[in-house]
């Protein structure tokens, strides 16, 4: 019988020490002043891995990663929002479809989707932080204007800082896809 890819324990496996991996990536972070709070250094990790494993594989690593990682920061760095766990998984989880979506269409496109999918991070963090603010949810302000709501949110574009790390992205997977493959994960793009 032929080998038809990675077998559910290598999923586990891989799931489990990857969402170890972003959780530090997410741990050691780089502080900046609120409402940003921080830029993290999984970036890299989460855009490759939604290159180089199925996409469940990489989003339930990238999701549980990145909650238990911003979990640790809110608890253990001041400045911090209860909600900042479940707006990582909010923002990051749908960036591993974009990512994977166009890793199966080609080099440029995997480059193009990861810059697609960073910019929908920035506005995740956008339109939820600017609905937040302009209604007081969460102890966020206290509720005006949307317009001001949205005004307050604008330092969430400095989330665009992520797309830094898309060239680290691109190393990481020519450097770990003869790994992956041996694993039994397709090879989406041979090309990067």
């Amino acid at each position: 019988m032929p080998f038809s890819g990675p077998t559910k324990s290598v999923k586990l496996a891989l799931a489990s020490v990857f969402a170890a991996v972003i959780a530090l990536g997410t741990i050691l972070s780089i502080p900046i002043p609120p409402p940003v709070f921080e830029i993290t250094w999984s970036p890299a990790i989460y855009l490759a891995l939604a290159v180089l494993a199925d996409n469940w594989t990489a989003a339930t690593a990238t999701g549980i990663g990145s909650f238990i990682g911003e979990l640790y920061n809110i608890n253990t760095k001041a400045g911090g929002s209860p909600i900042y766990p479940f707006g990582l998984v909010w923002a990051r989880v749908p960036e591993i479809f974009i990512v994977a979506w166009g890793a199966h269409k080609g080099g440029r496109w995997l480059v193009a989707s990861m810059v697609v999918a960073t910019i929908f991070e920035t506005f995740a963090f956008l339109i939820s932080d600017g609905l937040f603010y302009s209604y007081g949810l969460f102890g966020y302000g206290s509720p005006t204007n949307l317009a001001s709501g949205f005004y307050l949110a604008l330092p969430d574009l400095a989330t665009l800082a992520d797309l830094f790390w898309i060239f680290p992205a691109l190393l990481i997977i020519r450097a770990a896809r003869p790994s992956f493959k041996r694993l039994g994960f397709p090879v989406k793009d041979s090309r990067v």
